[in-house]
């Protein structure tokens, strides 16, 4: 299913949750798991100043201060991933997310795995808006339409035979895309998929007994019509929950349901609106106790530098298949 699965890391010498779980993840797959450091800049117009991970002393980067890095992140990780693993390490400078997306395009990769936020900036306090994910991880997904894996430092990944997989669904385009690779996911580890939806609660007593039976009777048919043809052959159970706040029902569900994985799609950029992630993507890969894998729309996709059109060999009509399966990419 893998082949390359790319692991971004801001630190050097602790252990972090994105490269083991990761490495969970091309262990199952038997993919290369390459490590990507992106030295820590604080310089808008100069990203070859950097911080020294030992000292915290601005320097300029080299390509010996590149080697020392290097070979701290093999020698530390080596012990620790699972023996026989191939796994390299890449040390570089620039923003994050250029350099995560260059690395990325480089390597085919099947999957990108990132924290919420930069461990560093949560240090520094510079994590400004709780529930929010961190701009790298926003310009990663905003222009990869391979599948970005988001793991909180407090979740531990061990396995990536997903048996439990709960999709959120709101009935948009990159909402097919997730519903397609969690069929794909399912098809190979024999997963139970439970495409999970929301129905907005008035306050009683304007949203009677009767409201709810045929809001969850509508609901039903439109997400049997929704996710019939991409969930097909699968084991799956409809999860319709009614609620407030999609993210707290959702996390709830999945909590409910053992889920190994949450599968969602962000959100589709409207021509002339600015594109963002989505407030139930952003939430709940905050608030998850479990991995959350956001999956994009190749047309939704934003171009290198935000201006050029989209390629039009990606996302034909009822193409929902991403990369992974089709080899086919986001020049």
């Amino acid at each position: 299913m893998f082949k390359h699965i790319l692991a971004a890391t801001d630190l050097v010498g602790v252990k972090d949750p994105v490269v083991t779980g990761a490495a969970a993840i091309a262990e199952t797959h038997q993919a290369k798991l390459n490590i990507l450091h992106v030295a820590e800049s604080s310089h808008e117009n100069n990203r070859h100043l950097v911080k020294d991970f030992k000292t915290n002393e601005e320097i300029n980067f080299s390509s010996a201060y590149q080697e020392i890095v290097q070979k701290e992140l093999f020698d530390f990780y080596k012990p620790i991933l699972p023996a026989g693993i191939d796994f390299d390490v890449q040390v570089v400078c620039g923003f994050p997310w250029e350099e995560i997306v260059r690395q990325s395009r480089h390597l085919n990769a099947g999957m990108i795995v990132l924290g919420p936020h930069s461990e560093r900036a949560a240090q520094r306090g510079t994590v400004r808006m709780a529930g929010k994910i961190g701009s790298t991880v926003e310009g990663v997904v905003m222009r990869e339409n391979c599948p970005v894996m988001i793991i909180n430092p407090s979740v531990h990944l061990s396995s990536a035979a997903f048996k439990n997989i709960v999709v959120g669904v709101d009935f948009s385009v990159s909402c097919e895309c997730a519903l397609f690779f969690a069929r794909k996911t399912a098809e190979k580890f024999g997963s139970k998929i439970f495409p999970f939806h929301m129905i907005p609660v008035p306050p009683y007593p304007k949203y009677t007994k009767e409201d709810s039976e045929a809001d969850l009777k509508n609901t039903e048919k439109r997400l049997e019509a929704f996710c019939r043809d991409l969930i097909k052959e699968t084991d799956y159970t409809y999860q319709i929950w009614g609620g407030a706040l999609p993210h707290l029902e959702l996390v709830k569900c999945a909590e409910k349901n053992n889920a190994d994985i949450i599968i969602l799609g962000s959100h589709t950029k409207k021509q002339g609106t600015k594109w963002y992630a989505g407030s139930a993507v952003e939430r709940t890969a905050f608030r998850a106790g479990c991995p959350v894998i956001v999956v994009t729309d190749p047309q939704a996709l934003v171009s290198w530098d935000e201006n050029a059109p989209n390629d039009p060999a990606i996302g034909k009509e009822k193409d929902r298949s991403i990369h992974v399966f089709t080899g086919k990419r986001h020049g």
